[in-house]
Protein backbone atom coordinates (compact mmCIF):
# COMPACT_ATOMS: atom_id res chain seq x y z
CA UNK A 1 0.00 0.00 0.00
CA UNK A 2 1.55 3.41 -0.87
CA UNK A 3 1.95 5.92 1.96
CA UNK A 4 0.02 9.21 1.42
CA UNK A 5 0.86 11.95 4.15
CA UNK A 6 -1.76 14.76 4.16
CA UNK A 7 -1.21 17.78 6.17
CA UNK A 8 -4.45 20.44 5.96
CA UNK A 9 -5.01 24.27 7.94
CA UNK A 10 -7.72 26.40 7.64
CA UNK A 11 -8.73 29.43 9.30
CA UNK A 12 -10.98 32.48 9.96
CA UNK A 13 -10.11 36.15 10.70
CA UNK A 14 -13.09 36.92 12.90
CA UNK A 15 -14.65 33.53 13.81
CA UNK A 16 -16.69 33.79 11.57
CA UNK A 17 -14.94 35.92 8.89
CA UNK A 18 -12.80 35.62 6.25
CA UNK A 19 -11.73 32.20 5.52
CA UNK A 20 -8.55 30.34 3.56
CA UNK A 21 -7.54 26.89 3.62
CA UNK A 22 -4.26 24.82 3.00
CA UNK A 23 -3.24 21.71 2.24
CA UNK A 24 0.10 19.46 1.60
CA UNK A 25 -0.29 16.51 -0.12
CA UNK A 26 2.87 14.41 0.19
CA UNK A 27 3.33 10.82 -2.01
CA UNK A 28 6.21 8.66 -3.32
CA UNK A 29 5.70 11.27 -6.32
CA UNK A 30 6.55 14.20 -4.52
CA UNK A 31 5.13 16.95 -2.44
CA UNK A 32 1.77 19.24 -3.95
CA UNK A 33 0.63 22.13 -2.18
CA UNK A 34 -2.14 24.18 -2.69
CA UNK A 35 -3.90 26.93 -1.01
CA UNK A 36 -7.62 28.69 -1.25
CA UNK A 37 -9.38 31.48 0.19
CA UNK A 38 -13.06 30.31 0.80
CA UNK A 39 -15.16 33.22 1.67
CA UNK A 40 -16.94 34.09 5.39
CA UNK A 41 -16.83 31.10 7.30
CA UNK A 42 -15.61 29.58 11.33
CA UNK A 43 -12.92 27.97 12.06
CA UNK A 44 -14.15 24.67 12.74
CA UNK A 45 -16.02 25.16 8.92
CA UNK A 46 -12.57 25.92 7.51
CA UNK A 47 -10.50 23.38 8.87
CA UNK A 48 -13.16 20.63 7.65
CA UNK A 49 -13.33 22.52 3.75
CA UNK A 50 -9.51 21.77 3.99
CA UNK A 51 -9.64 18.33 4.51
CA UNK A 52 -12.22 17.62 2.59
CA UNK A 53 -10.44 19.58 -0.35
CA UNK A 54 -7.43 17.36 0.16
CA UNK A 55 -9.77 14.45 -0.30
CA UNK A 56 -11.29 15.62 -3.54
CA UNK A 57 -7.88 16.43 -4.86
CA UNK A 58 -6.06 12.91 -3.93
CA UNK A 59 -8.93 11.59 -6.06
CA UNK A 60 -8.47 13.94 -8.99
CA UNK A 61 -4.64 13.28 -8.93
CA UNK A 62 -4.61 9.85 -8.07
CA UNK A 63 -7.65 8.16 -9.71
CA UNK A 64 -10.81 6.16 -8.53
CA UNK A 65 -8.83 3.01 -9.32
CA UNK A 66 -5.45 3.64 -7.16
CA UNK A 67 -7.80 4.61 -4.22
CA UNK A 68 -8.20 1.36 -2.44
CA UNK A 69 -4.19 0.88 -2.71
CA UNK A 70 -3.50 4.15 -0.81
CA UNK A 71 -2.70 4.24 2.74
CA UNK A 72 -3.60 8.22 4.03
CA UNK A 73 -2.45 9.67 6.90
CA UNK A 74 -4.33 13.35 7.72
CA UNK A 75 -2.44 15.51 10.13
CA UNK A 76 -4.14 18.01 11.42
CA UNK A 77 -3.67 21.12 14.08
CA UNK A 78 -7.19 20.96 14.92
CA UNK A 79 -7.82 18.74 18.52
CA UNK A 80 -11.25 18.99 17.61
CA UNK A 81 -11.69 18.31 14.19
CA UNK A 82 -9.70 14.84 14.47
CA UNK A 83 -11.86 13.82 17.99
CA UNK A 84 -14.70 15.03 15.62
CA UNK A 85 -13.78 13.20 12.73
CA UNK A 86 -12.80 9.97 14.88
CA UNK A 87 -15.88 9.99 16.33
CA UNK A 88 -14.52 10.63 19.95
CA UNK A 89 -16.99 14.23 19.83
CA UNK A 90 -20.07 14.59 18.89
CA UNK A 91 -20.74 16.96 15.73
CA UNK A 92 -23.24 19.19 16.73
CA UNK A 93 -23.74 22.17 14.35
CA UNK A 94 -25.55 21.73 10.44
CA UNK A 95 -22.62 23.18 8.43
CA UNK A 96 -20.03 21.26 10.45
CA UNK A 97 -22.55 17.89 10.16
CA UNK A 98 -22.57 18.39 6.15
CA UNK A 99 -18.90 18.53 5.54
CA UNK A 100 -18.04 15.48 7.56
CA UNK A 101 -20.73 13.62 5.83
CA UNK A 102 -18.70 14.64 2.83
CA UNK A 103 -15.44 13.64 3.75
CA UNK A 104 -17.04 10.22 5.29
CA UNK A 105 -18.33 9.50 2.11
CA UNK A 106 -14.79 9.93 0.31
CA UNK A 107 -12.90 8.54 2.22
CA UNK A 108 -14.28 4.67 1.95
CA UNK A 109 -12.91 4.42 -1.69
CA UNK A 110 -8.85 4.53 0.04
CA UNK A 111 -7.84 1.58 1.42
CA UNK A 112 -6.72 3.55 5.18
CA UNK A 113 -7.26 6.58 6.54
CA UNK A 114 -5.76 7.92 9.86
CA UNK A 115 -6.27 10.68 11.39
CA UNK A 116 -3.76 12.24 13.96
CA UNK A 117 -3.14 15.82 16.21
CA UNK A 118 0.09 17.84 15.87
CA UNK A 119 1.12 20.58 17.19
CA UNK A 120 0.76 24.10 15.10
CA UNK A 121 4.26 24.04 14.83
CA UNK A 122 4.54 20.71 13.40
CA UNK A 123 1.91 22.22 10.79
CA UNK A 124 3.79 25.33 9.78
CA UNK A 125 3.20 25.22 5.77
CA UNK A 126 -0.46 23.97 5.79
CA UNK A 127 -0.92 26.93 8.35
CA UNK A 128 0.67 29.47 5.72
CA UNK A 129 -0.95 28.41 3.11
CA UNK A 130 -4.27 28.91 5.05
CA UNK A 131 -3.20 32.54 6.08
CA UNK A 132 -1.94 32.93 2.38
CA UNK A 133 -5.47 32.66 1.02
CA UNK A 134 -6.81 34.58 3.62
CA UNK A 135 -4.66 37.20 2.77
CA UNK A 136 -5.13 36.88 -1.17
CA UNK A 137 -8.73 36.59 -0.39
CA UNK A 138 -8.90 39.45 1.36
CA UNK A 139 -7.19 41.64 -0.79
CA UNK A 140 -9.26 40.84 -3.59
CA UNK A 141 -12.56 41.80 -1.75
CA UNK A 142 -11.06 44.72 -1.26
CA UNK A 143 -10.07 45.72 -4.50
CA UNK A 144 -13.97 44.86 -5.03
CA UNK A 145 -15.58 47.78 -2.67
Amino acid sequence: MEKIKVFTDGGARGNPGPSGIGVVIESAGGKKTYHEFIGHATNNEAEYTALLFAFQKMKQVFGKSKMKSLSVECFLDSELVVKQITHQYKINGENIQKLFFQIWNLTVDFGKVEYFHIPREKNTEADRLANLAMDEGTRSQSQIF
